[in-house]
């Protein structure tokens, strides 16, 4: 497996590109410990903004994507990037594919389980009612997008007003428009990410509860999470691990996944998402995680660079 795969035959003066985007040009906090990991196995690592029109991505011997956060209102620009750098991991292809929710309904069709999910296309009408969604709690979010960024959470039959509201600006945006039921065990139980390097589970953590109530409509890059290490239960490594057999990838040519689950009332874990374009990956929330991603940059360098 890549993780497995020794650095020490790397050649000094191996460049990795760290890619990243202009509000983040010296990378995230957790990402920046992956510089002196990659330093250690002899490997230059320069933080890099995607859409920098100034960066020869051939200068590089690899890309690897992490803070790209400001793509989903650019998608189209961001996988035709994607395309024209040489070297790139994830892959293009897997970009592509990744960067648009829809992939949940392949999955879903695979026999994996997502949470319920209802599609709202611009220019269809809203009628949260003839979708079902008449009580409770649900949660309005873009099939693009990043860190909970126009995501909201509402109360029907309430808040319904402002629910419609929220799909109709995402409508109105050209946006594709997920409607899902909010589980409420996420509150008491939180989210379980797990994390996979070169196909290979490395770490998990907890993510606390992040929606609190209505998307306000601001303008921001991410949305701040509380982030604790986690030991996934058995039924939730099993479902991670039947997810990444599922994807129309070989999982041993991803540098990264992550698989984010969430607690259902029968105790049985769902899928929410699955992040192969720019995750946090939560490096310094696990021993060696840092080292292990190096690892595996260091085994996809090309041959005349190790």
């Amino acid at each position: 497996m890549i993780i497995e795969q020794s650095c020490s035959a790397t050649r000094a003066g191996a460049r990795v590109a760290l890619v990243t985007c202009a509000k983040l040009p010296d990378l995230d906090p957790d990402d920046q410990s992956l510089v002196p990991a990659l330093a250690a196995a002899g490997i230059t690592a320069v933080p890099t903004v995607w859409d920098d029109p100034a960066v020869d991505w051939s200068g590089y011997d690899l890309a690897v994507v992490r803070n790209t956060w400001d793509y989903p209102r650019r998608r189209a620009e961001f996988t035709a990037w994607a395309g024209s750098v040489p070297q790139l991991a994830n892959a293009a292809d897997v970009i592509a594919w990744n960067t648009d929710k829809r992939y949940l309904r392949e999955l879903a069709e695979a026999g994996i389980p997502i949470v319920p999910t209802t599609w709202i296309d611009p220019g269809d009408p809203v009628d949260l009612q003839k979708d079902g969604e008449t009580q409770g709690e649900i949660v309005v979010k873009p099939a693009v997008s990043v860190g909970s960024v126009d995501t909201g959470r509402y109360r029907l039959p309430e808040q319904e007003d402002l629910a419609v509201a929220h799909v109709r600006r995402l409508q109105d945006a050209g946006r594709l428009v997920m409607v899902q039921p909010y589980l409420a065990d996420v509150d008491t139980a939180g989210e379980t990410a797990l994390l996979f390097i070169g196909g290979v589970f490395s770490h998990a953590i907890r993510k606390g509860p992040i929606l609190t109530g209505p998307d306000e409509g601001v303008d921001t890059l991410y949305q701040e999470e509380s982030i604790t290490p986690r030991t996934p239960s058995p039924a939730e490594h099993a479902l991670a691990e039947r997810v990444l057999d599922a994807l129309p990838f070989d999982r041993s040519a991803l540098l990264y996944a992550r698989v984010d689950l969430l607690p259902t009332p029968s105790g049985d874990p769902v899928v929410i998402e699955v992040e192969l374009t720019e995750p946090s990956l939560f490096l310094t929330t696990a021993a060696g995680a840092p080292d292990r991603l190096a690892a595996a940059i260091a085994g996809l360098l090309p041959a005349a660079r190790r």
